[in-house]
């Protein structure tokens, strides 16, 4: 994770206490968000120290699992639909999305307590969560505004101190506070989205470029260069400059990137028919930022993939979940190096919030869900062994593994 090279410019800090009062008035008044601790079960089995945990969303709430024995360790109740977020802190909390804001969730990785902490970021549509250098920047899409905080001062019980940033318009959109204390943000209204400012830490605008239709999602690279993906190839902001890569097709949308920050090239997603039925892709778009390149590299014959199901190992390598069921390896070149069958085959969802297989990557291991089997595998990537494998009660949603910034 980077760290400041130089001292922090800081934006004048809002009310804190007026701030804090607003959020719990929206706690006590969001339907289903009154979220218990989970409750000590003398059949569980008790948290190890294995320094990560994956926390499932599932309908009622979140189930969290030990990240090496994926064996539960507790579980905390929410209403809706959940969506979740590593914070980015050493100590394992996790933000889960809901009507009504952002809220902490303490996976007990460092307390042994599973339980909402509650502190709530309130919010009328909370969106992008992105931690990075230390800075944690929450998107509230119905309102474009940016609430920025310490990544490590969360877990108190009270809201962090904060800075706000509003966006020109209410969107879709995603912020991320660079290490010099500037920030990239997205442009947009409640009808298109259009490209990227950068913003000097007192709320200036910098920068901006607005060749990036569509645009959607972020990745942080070595360097600190950050790209973003757009409906005709991708943005890369390096330098203080932005620098439009465009797609070899009229439309070739990437929507999500996957990055490490110790390579220069970022893996995207690609779609080339925007009327295409489901949600399965079969191509990825590596983007060099060094050289300034955007390549399209066609996946083998039957191998497809959803947003859910693309990661980044240890050594900068490639890793697809395919609807084939297996687990596939690849170079940064694209060039296939392994694949071994882990879950069984499946089609894609009709809507991208049903629940369908997803893949995340911490080093060398591969955690996969197989909502179909109630099942959360973890895989050995260096031999394709599972692991670890673990059957669940519930139906598994979107999950994280929350910890492993900090290991």
């Amino acid at each position: 994770m980077f760290r400041p090279t130089s001292p922090r410019l800081h934006r004048p800090r809002l009310a804190f206490g007026a701030l804090a009062a607003i959020a719990a008035v929206t706690l006590a008044g969001c339907a289903g968000s009154t979220a218990p601790a989970s409750t000590p079960d003398p059949e569980k089995p008790a948290a190890t120290e294995s320094g990560t945990r994956v926390a499932v969303a599932h309908d009622g709430g979140i189930l969290v699992l030990d990240g090496e024995t994926l064996e539960p360790v507790g579980d905390a109740e929410l209403a809706g639909y959940l969506r979740v977020s590593d914070a980015g802190d050493a100590a394992g909390h996790v933000f889960v999305t809901t009507d009504g804001g952002f809220h902490l969730l303490d996976t007990g990785l460092a307390s042994g307590t599973v339980e909402f902490t509650g502190e709530v970021f309130d919010a009328d549509a909370p969106g992008h969560v992105t931690p990075h250098a230390g800075r944690t920047a929450l998107f509230d899409d119905a309102t474009g505004d940016v609430r920025v905080f310490e990544t490590d001062a969360v877990g108190t019980g009270s809201l962090p101190e904060f800075d706000t940033v509003k966006s020109e318009a209410a969107h879709h959109g995603v912020a991320i506070e660079l290490s010099d204390g500037t920030m990239l943000s997205t442009i947009g209204t409640s009808e298109s989205r259009s490209g990227v400012r950068h913003l000097a830490a007192d709320g200036s605008e910098l920068a901006r470029s607005e060749q990036c239709p569509a645009v959607h999602g972020e990745g942080a690279l070595k360097d600190e260069v950050v790209v973003f993906g757009c409906e005709d190839g991708v943005l890369v902001f390096a330098d203080g400059a932005f620098t439009k890569l465009d797609a070899p097709d009229e439309f070739g949308r990437v929507g999500n990137a996957y990055v490490t920050e110790t390579s220069a090239i970022a893996v995207g997603d690609y779609k080339t028919d925007p009327d295409a039925e489901g949600y399965l892709l079969s191509a990825l778009t590596l983007i060099d930022t060094a050289a300034q390149t955007l390549d399209v590299v066609d996946l083998p014959e039957g191998v497809e993939y959803t947003w859910r199901g693309v990661g980044r190992d240890s050594h900068d390598g490639i890793v697809v979940l395919s609807a084939d069921g297996s687990l596939y390896t690849l170079d940064e070149k694209g060039a296939v190096q392994d694949s071994w069958s882990v879950i069984e085959p499946w089609e894609s969802p009709e809507e991208w919030q049903h629940p369908h297989p997803g893949l995340r990557v911490v080093g060398d291991i591969a955690y996969v869900t197989e909502p179909a089997a109630k099942k959360v595998l973890a895989v050995d990537l260096h031999t394709g062994e599972v692991v670890a494998s673990q059957t669940l009660d519930v139906v598994p949603g979107e999950f994280v593994v929350a910890g492993a910034a900090g290991h």
